[in-house]
């Protein structure tokens, strides 16, 4: 009886795909099924050198991709679905007849298909069933090439190290050069970087970061230029180097609002604040902002101040450069 082994790859990772692996074995077990196991025991070297094996002489195979993009938008449990469905059309599609499918877990990502009567689901399966195992492994040395080749394309994470888990240098890197496009924006701590909201409009809001009076003078700044036709695509935005009160787009140009919000003792007002040392570290989060939000890049960049008094109510906004 043929069994269609079924595991996952990238479930916890913060930038790269979802990749699910399935697999049928040779129905007699040639003497390197008995080396399959578990891919996180094996080592890089023995893992690539099976994952080759398999490819190669196993009956039929399939992979299930699942970019970042697409599950930011449909979320962890979709993504495994939609990759679970995808890896065994492709197994189908070679024509190889089974009458089992076992995945790793707890959880059948075939329910709701013609197919869910068929399925076992089991934890550890991917150290116990050779099905699976082989499935762990072909995923997961795909998954590891994928990212050792966008690590050239987005340098500075460690990518081909990390394999983009959340690791004390891939941490330190978000919080130096921003994100890029393998990140999840979905996943923290990147989605309360960028500000991403599955069924709203992306404005990042992280006042939990800010001072009760800023919080509430760029809560006022973000509604005034809401009035004027603004679209707000960034509030509070912070890295390790720099941050950025309120970033909106504005008629094909992309506006960096510094908030000043006076209070009683305020002498000429916040925007005295705003000198020629101030402009210039505003000119560098600008210019760091649109290196790694390439969605922005075809908006021309204006800095901005907006000038917020006791009351938290928007005195003066007026670009500056």
């Amino acid at each position: 009886m043929a069994i269609l082994g079924i595991d996952e790859v990238g479930r916890g990772p913060l930038a790269g795909p979802l990749v699910v692996g399935a697999v049928i074995l040779p129905e007699e077990k040639p003497e390197w099924v008995f080396s399959l196991r578990d891919s996180k025991k094996l080592s890089m070297k023995k893992r690539e050198e099976l994952s080759a094996i398999i490819l190669a002489e196993v009956p039929a195979y399939g992979f299930g991709w699942v970019f970042p993009e697409e599950l930011d938008s449909v979320g962890i449990s979709e993504a495994l679905r939609l990759a679970t469905r995808r890896a065994v059309e492709e197994v189908q599609k070679r024509k190889v007849a089974f009458l089992q499918i076992v995945i790793d877990g707890k959880v059948n990502f075939l329910s709701g298909t013609s197919l869910a009567q068929f399925v076992s689901t089991a934890v550890k399966a991917d150290d116990l069933i050779k099905e699976v195992s082989a499935a762990s492994i072909i995923a997961k040395v795909a998954r590891d090439n994928y990212m050792k080749e966008v690590a050239g394309k987005f340098p500075g994470y460690g990518f081909e190290k990390n394999m983009g888990y959340g690791t004390a240098v891939h941490l330190k890197a978000i919080c130096e050069i921003g994100v890029c496009a393998e990140h999840r924006k979905s996943f923290e701590p990147i989605k309360s970087m960028v500000g991403f909201d599955r069924n709203g409009d992306g404005m990042v809001n992280v006042v939990k970061n800010t001072t009760l009076i800023g919080g509430r003078g760029e809560t006022a700044v973000c509604e005034y230029l809401s009035r004027l036709g603004h679209k707000v695509v960034a509030r509070n935005f912070k890295t390790k180097f720099y941050e950025i009160d309120v970033v909106s787009i504005f008629e094909g140009k992309i506006y960096f609002t510094e908030v000043k919000t006076r209070t009683s003792r305020d002498f000429g007002g916040g925007l005295a604040a705003v000198d020629a040392a101030k402009i210039k570290r505003m000119r560098f989060a600008a210019e760091s902002f649109l290196k790694y939000q390439k969605q922005y890049v075809a908006f021309d960049p204006v800095l901005a101040v907006a000038d917020v008094d006791g009351n938290y109510e928007v005195l003066n906004w007026f670009p500056i450069i």
